[in-house]
């Protein structure tokens, strides 16, 4: 793993400047049954706190979240530039927002979707968002799920189809969203704004990050942080929290030793054995 690493980490270390594209929930922090309370894996806020302070790698989440509920959990400073509700919204480093502005026919879809839960009662499991709506079932038996899960997709299933709206499976969910949130989309435009030969990587753990390291392919490193393998696009899977915090770590020191690289140094290594697919 560290010869493969490696390549990448002499870059970084050569670079001026690098960009670390991370998803939130499941990667940065672990799942919470409250949401709120989903806070960083020990030790992982302090690595990225100076990383950011560093001023060599522009920290920015990629989240499924709304963007302004990741500032609270993560609180870094200066703070990073957040993607929310998986792309969709933008809030950049001097508090602006950004968000296109959704036709009718979505914001029906949207409002139709809605009354399904409040029909179902399902609206205390539910995550509304400025241009989405999330189910979530994590914590429920299998059984309990899977009812939830089903009764939701009997009706979103047509509301999604004749508003044009997509459904997303995520793990412990389902949400319904404009096609415009994804992403893979927000990703291709964001590399479309940056020095093609800016180190980036792209750290994710959810289905919906698959879209994501698709777009990437090519252009940067794709890690896959989860406990358990899954089937992924991504180039190498680490398992957080130690693994992950060894790569932060790693990146840390790329940024903090740029010398040393440029020397020939060899990369310290990650502690525990990350693997690549």
């Amino acid at each position: 793993m560290e010869s493969q690493l490696t390549p990448f980490l002499q870059t970084l270390a050569q670079a001026s400047q690098a960009v670390l594209l991370v998803d939130y929930d499941g990667t940065l922090a672990p799942f919470h049954a409250d949401r709120n309370q989903a806070y960083p894996y020990p030790g992982v806020l302090l690595l990225l706190q100076e990383i950011v302070r560093n001023r060599r790698t522009r920290v920015i989440v990629v989240s499924g979240r709304e963007a302004g509920d990741i500032l609270p959990l993560l609180n870094i400073h200066p703070r990073p530039e957040v993607w929310g509700i998986h792309g969709l919204q933008r809030l950049r480093t001097n508090g602006s927002m950004e968000m296109p502005r959704l036709d009718d026919r979505t914001l029906n879809g949207l409002s139709d979707a809605d009354r399904w839960l409040g029909y179902l009662q399902l609206r205390s499991v539910s995550e509304f968002k400025a241009g989405s709506i999330a189910v979530h079932w994590r914590g429920l038996s299998a059984s309990d799920a899977e009812d939830i899960r089903s009764s939701v997709l009997v009706g979103w299933r047509p509301i999604a189809e004749n508003s044009g709206l997509d459904l997303l499976n995520f793990d412990g969910g389902v949400e319904i969203r404009p096609s415009e949130a994804d992403k893979g989309v927000a990703v291709r435009a964001f590399l479309g704004e940056i020095n093609p030969g800016t180190p980036v990587a792209y750290l994710g753990d959810d289905s919906t990050d698959e879209s994501a390291f698709q777009a990437m392919q090519g252009r940067g490193l794709t890690v896959l942080v989860r406990p358990a393998w899954r089937e992924t696009a991504a180039q190498l899977w680490l398992q957080p929290p130690d693994e992950l915090r060894d790569f932060l770590g790693l990146w840390l020191k790329a940024c903090a030793e740029q010398d040393a690289f440029n020397r020939g140094a060899h990369a310290p290594t990650i502690s525990r054995t990350a693997r690549y697919p």
